[in-house]
């Protein structure tokens, strides 16, 4: 990374649940992030003639990103660039460069009317075949297809997916950024839209932006947000980052790739191995493991399970109810439990929507023939253990689907700070496991744009040196079965 010198670049990075703009200081040996702002993602729920619809407050969160960027501007007024990532699937609607509607949320329950209405015109094999991505009921272009049957389409000139929405409303651009727009289900494998797969769906071709890749130059901020944050002169430039966070976040794992998985652990733990060529076959699909855009073209091959969301969603109904409860309390009380508890399996259906979690899980295990966590701290037990378990065997079926030897399981995000998780998967895997670091997909965003400004140079690996370098990860070993406390 000789000849690159040390600047400031800023990561907005908005995740399921809240958001964040991170001022990344990077050069050739250097790599260090500080915290701008931070801000709460709620969404809103609004009454849609017959139904309460679920959708992403996009607004408020724009108010919030400006303001971020306002803060890291102050702090550093020689930035030199601003990369967005989001979560991926969901999309805003525009006509004549103006928002349509609030964009829907992916746990709105409107999104399963699309799969018979996709499954009628392209069956779900050859879906498969043509875009590589699992099922999901939420799939954009599940959604699409629900939208052009009730008229949503007409009249709307471009879509553009969350991450996209946000670098349009920064620079006046719009593009559609590859790690993302791969999870629409509507790219071809070597990452253009899928012209045959759009028209079999009978979806309007002009939607769809150009493709660009991680690391492209979009534009410059807009002259009213530079004179509404007082920049002075052009101001940093609008940079494509992996704009699907997990893309970003798999940017910083600190691996070597060709034996290791990773678990990138928010609101979803994204479990999987990154290959140079995506994995079609049936068994995959079986699986329901998905081929994604990475960024250098690479392919993220993993698996969706549910993730933190388990925890978050069951604490907020606790809450609700009028318990006192934290979550790094029950955490600390359920790391102690010295019995058994149920294992449930995280990835059934039933977890998706918001709502009374806890209350589910005790269903599942009535179904089941096994007896349901008694109280708070036993359910956040069972929850942890069963997301080791989903993590394990979603490592394992990662391995052998794509012939990769994995000895080491990487898990960055949110997930890398609970120290039950991580032993528990290690454990339940077999293998050691390395946590951290925790702010990985800022920390990707951040390598991304600091590539493309000619801070630091070379490829995915260089990059992960200099992250390990920067933020050595936490071991976990696998324990004996007679060592651990509960199976």
């Amino acid at each position: 990374m000789s000849g690159a010198t040390r600047g400031t670049v800023a990561a907005v990075d908005l995740g399921a649940t809240s958001g964040r703009v991170m001022v990344g200081h990077v050069g050739p040996n250097s790599l260090e992030l500080d915290e701008a702002a931070r801000f709460p993602n709620i969404p809103v729920r609004v009454w849609e003639g017959d139904r309460s619809a679920l959708h992403w407050n996009v607004v408020e969160l724009y108010r919030n990103v400006s303001d971020g960027l306002g803060a890291a501007l102050r702090a550093e007024p020689g930035l030199l660039s601003v990369g967005v990532d989001a979560w991926a699937v969901d999309y805003g609607l525009l006509r004549n460069g103006v928002l349509r509607g609030i964009p829907y949320h992916y746990r709105d329950d409107r999104a399963g009317e699309g799969t018979e209405l996709v499954h009628d015109r392209v069956g779900a094999a050859e879906l498969y075949r043509e875009n590589g991505l699992q099922y999901l009921p939420f799939n954009s272009l599940y959604q699409l297809a629900v939208d052009r049957r009730v008229g949503r389409l007409d009249g709307v000139d471009s879509l553009l997916l969350i991450p996209d929405l946000f670098t349009y409303w920064l620079s006046g651009e719009r593009v559609a950024e590859r790690t993302n727009a791969s999870t629409t289900g509507l790219l071809t494998a070597d990452g253009e839209w899928n012209a045959g797969l759009i028209d079999a769906l009978d979806l309007p071709r002009g939607l769809f932006q150009p493709v660009v890749e991680a690391g492209t130059t979009v534009g410059s901020l807009l002259p009213s947000l530079r004179a509404e944050l007082q920049v002075r002169g052009a101001g940093p430039s609008v940079t494509a980052v992996g704009s699907h966070d997990t893309a970003s976040a798999v940017v910083a794992v600190p691996m070597r790739a060709e034996t290791a998985a990773y678990i990138s652990c928010g609101t979803w733990g994204l479990v999987g191995v990154e290959l140079e060529h995506p994995v079609l076959t049936e068994a995959a699909r079986a699986a329901n493991f998905t081929n994604e855009g990475g960024v250098d073209g690479h392919v993220r091959f993993l698996h969706n399970v549910m993730g933190l969301w388990l925890l978050s969603e069951s604490i907020r109904t606790w809450q609700a109810q009028g318990l006192d409860v934290e979550l790094v309390d029950l955490l600390e009380r359920a790391e102690a439990i010295t019995d058994s508890v149920p294992v449930f399996d995280a990835d059934d259906p039933r977890f998706l929507a918001p709502g009374d979690l806890p209350s589910r899980i005790a269903d599942w295990c009535s179904e089941h023939g096994i007896a349901s966590p008694r109280n708070p701290v036993e359910y956040v037990r069972s929850i942890v253990e069963s997301l080791a378990d989903a993590f394990a065997s979603a490592v394992r079926t990662a391995a052998d689907l794509s012939g990769r030897t994995v000895d080491t399981v990487h898990i960055v995000g949110g997930g890398a700070r609970n120290r039950l998780l991580c032993q528990l998967t290690a454990d339940r895997s077999g293998l050691p496991v390395l946590a951290g670091p925790v702010e990985a997909t800022a920390i990707g965003n951040v390598l991304v744009q600091a590539r493309a400004q000619g801070l630091v140079n070379g490829d995915l690996e260089a990059l992960r040196a200099l992250v390990i370098r920067a933020h050595q990860p936490v071991q976990y070993e696998p324990r004996p079965a007679s060592a651990r406390v509960a199976r």
